[in-house]
């Protein structure tokens, strides 16, 4: 019989969880009343995405400084 936990989950494969990522997480299991304990997929997630910032990992498209330069005249 399943333990009622999920067994999926990356393992480690696919895009890295971001910070960007993990807050719109929080706020969104904050606003549907989710679980917002230590232990909640929330806390994972900003777990997650603070471990990957800071061991340099990053998702295509995102990087610390995404300003272009330019002053937006044309």
């Amino acid at each position: 019989m399943p333990s009622g936990k999920s067994s999926g989950g990356g393992g480690g494969k696919g895009t890295p969880m971001t910070p960007s990522a993990a807050s719109g997480i929080q706020a969104g299991q904050a606003k549907s009343g989710g679980d917002m304990s230590s232990g909640g997929f929330a806390a994972r997630a900003q777990a997650a995405g603070a471990r990957n910032e800071n061991t340099g990992h990053q998702s295509y498209g995102h990087s610390q400084n995404q300003g272009g330069g330019g002053d937006g005249r044309k």
